[in-house]
């Protein structure tokens, strides 16, 4: 991807202090989902490393995973898999539980979604501590799926959580602050 489109959707990121609560500074992305031009370079850019590959299915982790996992599985010509928080999905499904610096969560993704060898790319908006991210290919890789790799519009590597996810791929951040 041109760095010149990069810095485009760098500058629509707004910065938001003390949000969700005090000391950390939130990354916006609204801005960019608001502006067709911006969201299709982030598309773009998105599937770039996948274009050439036959892809069956894109998970997209719950809530703004949806939104670029959608638009990057009907860019391939792939089916759409959410992965959602317990509780939220209206059929059959399988979970996973998982740490957060502050206590455990869940996900969980219905039980046919993928079959065995399909071939899959994990997408989110966002790869902080990986938590939720090595939740979601524990549940791909439970299927017999085949993980083509992860993307992500924005990585905060100071986080690592790309460490979380070193055995399940190439992991493709977008941008990285």
């Amino acid at each position: 991807m041109l760095s010149e489109s990069l810095d485009q959707l760098r500058a629509a990121i707004r910065d938001v202090p003390d949000f969700p609560q005090p000391g950390i500074l939130f990354k916006d992305i609204t801005p960019v989902l608001a502006d067709a031009r911006l969201i299709n370079l982030a598309i773009d850019g998105m599937i770039e490393n996948f274009i050439d590959q036959k892809v069956d299915k894109v998970v997209g982790i719950d809530a703004r995973g949806f939104i670029f996992g959608a638009m990057m599985a009907q860019r391939l010509g792939a089916g759409f898999v959410p992965v959602r928080k317990k509780g939220k999905l209206p059929w059959k499904t399988r979970g996973v539980d998982y740490s957060l610096e502050y206590g455990t969560n869940s996900v969980e993704m219905h039980l046919d979604a993928l079959a065995s060898g399909e071939r899959v790319i994990l997408a989110d908006d966002l790869l902080a501590t990986g938590g939720t991210a090595g939740a979601a290919v524990k549940l791909i890789e439970e299927t017999g799926a085949t993980l083509l790799g992860s993307v992500f519009f924005i990585e905060l590597a100071f986080l690592d959580g790309r460490q979380k996810l070193s055995r399940s791929g190439p992991i493709h951040s977008l941008l990285t602050f």
